[in-house]
């Protein structure tokens, strides 16, 4: 699992670039908007670069990824995931946004699966088991979990637990959760108690490892 919203935001932009320097292969991506920020800038400052999970299909290293927006709303140019599998090469699972950050929060709470209404009538819900309540017509989605969760927060104390920023809420927290492993990138690491507890979004009991970034890092 790779966290964040929409663009650089709540993105572990640098996680995500020792792993492609780790050369790790077979990878399964799960993540939310992916493949859009390098063919459209979106939500990065127009003087850096914009990096996305699409970085693991350029390299080779990812056969599939499972996410909410994977191209941009343009044909030209081609997003590296969509290249991939135009070519063969991955297997592209979209999963409505919604739907997807439930699937995530279910497996961090234990829960296998779930009903939801959005996907009826469409491939979204193709093989899944359909079921009628109060006369409305839904279908089951399961809890997806991964191995590691790779994911972007502001602040961490030394035990782990951790402080979010903006829209670094919305994926990283259910992340955190739902991984056997889990990997914090953040700004700065503080003493306990450095953290108003008002604050902390994720308990440490769901973190394995933090990675401090360097003070002054040009990346979002």
């Amino acid at each position: 699992m790779v966290g964040g919203f929409g663009g650089a935001g709540g993105q572990p932009t640098r996680l995500m670039l020792a792993l492609r320097d780790l050369g790790v292969n077979n990878l399964t991506i799960i993540g939310n908007v992916a493949g859009i920020s390098k063919t459209t800038g979106y939500g990065w400052p127009e003087h850096l670069e914009p990096i996305d999970q699409g970085i693991f299909f350029e390299s080779g290293q990812a056969t599939k990824i499972i996410c909410s927006f994977p191209v941009p709303g343009t044909t030209n140019p081609l997003s590296d995931i969509e290249r991939a599998w135009q070519e063969g090469k991955a297997d592209v699972e979209i999963v409505p946004q919604g739907t997807l950050i439930e699937r995530i929060r279910s497996a961090g709470a234990g829960i296998p699966a779930f009903y939801t209404p959005t996907g009826v009538g469409t491939p979204v819900a193709l093989g899944k088991e359909h079921r009628i309540f109060n006369g409305q017509e839904y279908i089951m989605e399961t809890a997806l979990s991964a191995d590691y969760a790779l994911i972007r927060a502001e602040k961490a104390d030394t035990r782990g637990n951790l402080q979010y920023i903006g829209t670094s809420r919305a994926f990283n927290p259910a992340m955190a959760t739902a991984a056997q492993i889990t990997i914090a990138e953040v700004d700065q690491i503080v003493e306990p108690g450095g953290i108003d507890p008002e604050r902390v979004g994720t308990l440490s009991t769901y973190v394995d490892r933090i990675v401090e970034r360097i003070p002054g890092d040009p990346l979002p």
